[in-house]
C-alpha cells in the first residue's frame, strides 16, 4: 500500500533553499521558469521536525555524519581521548568503512543510534583487540595500502569481526526506514528508501527580486555619513505544489515487521512534512507560512503526482487569489486523471483546505473526504495504515 501527501503552500519574499550562488533555487517547468525547493532541502527539515516537534523518540533516530569516531568516543565517556579515536578508527575499518586521515569517514554516514552505541559498546568490550588491530594507524583507503586495511582485520578475534559485521542494519529508525542510505564500502547494508519526495515546484510563473541592504555602526559619529556594509540578497514570492508518498509495505519490512513503529512512521512523516519549512534566510525574511491545502491519498497503486496541474503557470484574477486557483487547478487536474483512469486501488483521500468556502468538486465526487483540520486528515490515514492492514500486504 502506498500514502501520497500533496500539499499547496504559499510563501511570502523568502529564500528558502539556495544554489551555489546564494539565490533562491529554480528550475523550467512547462516552459516557464519555477521557483523551486530541493527534495533534499525538504527532506532535511522533515528529518529535523521529527526531533523538535519530538514525533518519534529520540532512539529511534539516526544520525547522518562524518565525525562517527568523535561520536563513539563521546559515547564511550572518553571524548578527545587520541586512544579512543584510535580504537574508534580500528574498529570501522574492521567493519568494512573507510576513514581519512584527518579522522573523518569517507563520506556521510545514516546509522541509527542503537547501532552508534553498538559500535560503542564492542570498543569498550574489545578495546585491547582493537589496539593491536590498528597497528601503526595506516590502514584504511586514505591512510595507507588497501593490503594494510585486510591484514588489521586478520589481527581481531573472529567473534568480535563477526559482532561488527551484524552492526549495520540490525537496529530501526524510522527516518532512516523512510530515507533509506547508501554505503559504497558496504552495499548489502544498503537501505532502500520507502518514501519518495519531489522537488516542490512554484504553480506560478516566477521572477527574482533583490533586497539591497546596508547597515550603519552604531559607534559612528553622528556626523559622519555613509553605510558601513552593503549588499544585495535575492528573494521570490510562490505558490509551492510539494508531493511525497510512502511505499508502507518497504517501510514494514526496513522495520523489520515492526507493525506498530511502522503506522507511527508514517503518523511522524505525515505531521513533520506538514509542519516542516526550510531554514534558509528566515532571520531576514520570516516566511513562516503554513499550507493552505493538505491532501493524502491511501492506495494499492498507481501513483499520482499533480504536478501537471500546473503546467500552464497559474495566476490571480479579479476574483480569485493565487492560492485559490492553484486549488482549483490541482481539482480540475485530479478529475481528469480520475475520468481517464479510474478510482480502482484507491482506499481513501482526505483533504483539508485553509478556506473551507473554496469549492473542490472534483476531488469530492471521486469520494475524496473534505476534513476541517490536518489532526482528522492525519487520524484517518493512520487508521487506515492500521496494523491489521499492514500485516496483510507485507511482502
Amino acid at each position: 500500500m502506498f500514502v501520497e501527501l500533496h500539499i499547496l503552500q504559499n510563501f511570502a519574499p523568502a529564500n528558502l533553499n539556495r544554489d551555489d550562488t546564494g539565490s533562491p533555487k529554480d528550475c523550467e517547468f512547462g516552459g516557464f521558469r519555477r521557483a523551486r525547493i530541493s527534495s533534499q532541502c525538504l527532506k532535511r527539515a522533515i528529518r529535523t521536525q521529527f526531533a523538535v516537534a519530538k514525533l518519534v523518540e529520540p532512539t529511534l533516530l539516526a544520525t547522518r555524519t562524518k565525525r562517527l569516531i568523535e561520536e563513539i568516543a563521546r559515547k564511550m565517556g572518553k571524548e578527545g581521548d587520541p586512544q579512543a579515536q584510535k580504537v574508534a578508527k580500528s574498529a570501522l575499518e574492521c567493519a568494512g568503512l573507510g576513514v581519512k586521515d584527518d579522522g573523518k569517514t569517507e563520506y556521510l554516514l545514516f546509522l541509527a543510534d542503537p547501532e552508534v552505541a553498538r559500535l560503542a559498546e564492542l570498543c569498550a568490550t574489545h578495546w585491547d583487540a582493537l589496539v593491536a588491530a590498528a597497528g601503526d594507524g595506516k590502514g584504511g583507503k586514505k591512510g595507507g595500502k588497501k593490503d594494510d586495511k585486510k591484514d588489521d582485520k586478520k589481527n581481531i578475534p573472529a567473534d568480535l569481526q563477526g559482532a561488527l559485521d551484524r552492526v549495520l542494519g540490525g537496529a530501526k529508525a524510522v527516518d532512516l526506514a523512510l530515507f533509506g542510505r547508501m554505503l559504497a564500502d558496504l552495499p548489502e547494508k544498503n537501505v532502500d528508501a520507502a518514501c519518495q519526495v519531489a522537488h516542490a515546484l512554484s504553480t506560478n510563473k516566477v521572477s527574482m527580486e533583490f533586497d539591497f541592504y546596508t547597515a550603519v555602526d552604531d559607534l559612528k559619529p553622528e556626523d559622519t555619513a555613509g553605510a558601513d556594509m552593503l549588499g544585495t540578497v535575492e528573494f521570490n514570492s510562490a505558490c509551492f505544489y510539494r508531493y511525497a508518498n510512502v511505499d508502507t509495505d518497504q517501510l514494514l519490512q526496513n522495520l523489520q515487521g515492526d507493525v506498530e513503529l511502522a503506522q507511527q512512521a508514517v503518523v511522524a512523516f505525515l505531521r513533520a512534512s506538514v509542519d516542516a519549512i526550510p531554514t534558509g534566510k528566515q532571520h531576514s525574511m520570516a516566511a513562516q507560512n503554513p499550507p493552505s491545502l493538505v491532501f493524502a491519498v491511501a492506495r494499492d497503486r498507481g501513483l499520482w503526482s499533480l504536478a501537471n496541474a500546473f503546467v500552464k503557470p497559474v495566476r490571480p484574477d479579479g476574483q480569485s487569489d493565487l492560492v485559490e486557483r492553484s486549488i482549483e487547478a490541482l481539482d480540475r487536474y485530479w478529475g481528469q486523471l480520475t475520468r481517464m483512469y479510474g478510482t480502482t486501488g484507491l482506499r481513501g483521500g482526505w483533504v483539508a483546505v485553509l478556506d473551507d468556502k473554496v469549492p473542490l468538486n472534483n476531488l469530492v465526487q471521486s469520494s475524496v473526504q473534505r476534513v476541517a483540520e490536518v489532526d482528522e486528515l492525519i487520524a484517518a490515514v493512520r487508521d487506515a495504515v492500521k496494523p491489521g492492514t499492514l500485516e496483510g500486504a507485507q511482502r
